[in-house]
């Protein structure tokens, strides 16, 4: 589904580079802005949010090292280098800076599709054994319920499937028939009568969700704060 797309980076000052990897990752089923340079890529990072960045060391200006470390102190995304540098120093250095990869130049597009899928799998996955903190709420995906208030409540297999799948996504729209085929559930009614339960054990105000939202038209989104 549109939404559930991953959202790429690519900042490279190389024009041709930029748009074949725009290209062929979008054929790839992602969603790909680019930067040609520091300044343009912290623009977008203001106003957009993304799942990887792609990001070449050698720029006029900031270069990607430089820039690498900036947005590592700000937000956690991750970043591939692309370089043409082939010394292993110059690798470690991006490393050591809080890069997640490296790649160098000239490099098959398919291997950096490789590394691009490694990474956002292994972001994605949820740790069942730590708890999650959504507003006031504590969820236990591995005990499976969610304290509020000093209370603790329960929660079912079903309740618990969405709850991994929103918390690997915070800020995403999935859609009813999204929901369910996450959840088994067939019937939109039942769907809403689920997320309205998850909403009496997340919400401190259930009728005035903060958190588990309903975008009108769409479907419904987990906001984490």
């Amino acid at each position: 589904m549109e939404n559930n797309k991953n959202h790429i980076l690519i900042v490279d000052d190389d024009n041709r580079i930029r748009n074949l990897l725009k290209d062929y990752l979008s054929e790839n089923n992602y969603i790909v802005s680019s930067a040609e340079n520091s300044e343009q890529a912290k623009e977008r990072l203001k106003y957009l949010k993304f799942d990887i960045i792609i990001l070449d060391v050698m720029m006029p200006g900031q270069n990607g090292y430089e820039l690498t470390k900036e947005i590592k102190k700000l937000m956690k995304i991750p970043i591939i280098l692309l370089t043409a540098k082939g010394e292993v120093e110059n690798r470690i250095k991006g490393l050591e800076l809080g890069a997640d990869d490296y790649i160098g130049k000239p490099f098959e597009p398919k291997e950096l599709l490789l590394r691009i899928k490694n990474i956002i799998d292994k972001n994605n996955k949820i740790d069942l054994k730590s708890k999650h903190i959504v507003g006031s709420a504590e969820i236990d995906l591995n005990k499976m319920t969610v304290s509020l208030n000093n209370k603790s409540k329960k929660i079912n297999n079903t309740e618990k499937k969405v709850l991994i799948e929103m918390l690997t996504k915070p800020g995403t729209t999935f859609s009813r028939e999204e929901i369910g085929k996450v959840s088994g559930i067939i019937q939109e009614r039942s769907i809403d009568v689920m997320i309205t339960r998850l909403r009496q054990k997340l919400e401190l105000d259930p009728k005035n969700p903060k958190y588990l939202q309903t975008i009108r038209g769409s479907g419904y989104v987990l906001w984490i704060e």
